[in-house]
């Protein structure tokens, strides 16, 4: 049988999804104008927020696990929940590992969410200003939830494409470091220490087996190739 804390929090997360229907900074560089009217119609586009799972009980499992990881630095489990929402649906859209942003969040921010660096870069993933003139509008709050997931995801996504799925010099990029190991090294080893996740196991139910949740997780390393 489940520890009595996790069958509490499989309760409640199940409970919400049934009323359900160090940093770096970014630098500026010009972009084509088709490469600016794709990432603008991306940040544009804003749905109403829900799970990127395709089925209720892979959310279950991933947002019960998940939370019980972050508690500590999300005390409020309304809060840790809509983060963690929020988080997986904004990388799945942009088809990012929900695993890594965790791991990109942590370190950009450790997870808090009015976050300043020295050189303005703001919120969870430590998005710059310059952004919201460039791709979306000046008036967005960097600071809002779901605006800066959203943002930081589809700069990531942006890297990405340029680095032809290269995850290394995509966060080299993402950190204003491209080309030094420091900052990619620190996403996967967060990865790997954190939030590694054994998807394979969310298809358990998670009550009445041991199984559920985590099992073995296996990290998926961020790849270090060799500097062009």
């Amino acid at each position: 049988m489940m520890p009595l804390r996790r069958s509490a929090l499989v309760l409640l997360i199940s409970a919400a999804l049934a009323g359900q229907a160090t940093a770096g900074n970014q630098i500026y560089e010009p972009l084509a104008a088709s490469v600016q009217a794709g990432l603008q119609a991306s940040i544009a586009d804003m749905p109403a927020p829900h799970h990127g799972f395709s089925r209720s009980i892979d959310a279950v499992n991933w947002l019960t696990e998940m939370s019980r990881r972050l508690e500590r630095r999300i005390p409020l489990f309304e809060t840790r929940l809509e983060f963690l929402r929020t988080v997986h649906y904004e990388a799945t859209r942009s088809g990012i590992d929900p695993q890594l942003l965790l791991a990109l969040i942590q370190v950009e921010s450790n997870f808090r969410k009015y976050a300043v660096s020295g050189a303005g870069a703001r919120g969870y993933m430590q998005v710059m200003p310059f952004w919201t003139g460039l791709i979306g509008r000046r008036e967005h709050n960097l600071f809002n939830l779901r605006t800066n997931l959203r943002y930081g995801c589809v700069i990531l996504r942006h890297y990405l494409d340029i680095e032809n799925g290269n995850v290394f010099r995509a966060l080299g990029r993402y950190n204003g470091s491209l080309g030094k190991p420091e900052y990619p090294n620190m996403v996967n080893a967060a990865l790997r220490n954190s939030w590694s996740y054994d998807h394979s196991a969310s298809t358990a139910p998670p009550a009445n087996s041991p199984a559920a949740g985590v099992a073995n997780p296996r990290p998926q390393p961020v790849r270090q190739e060799t500097r062009r």
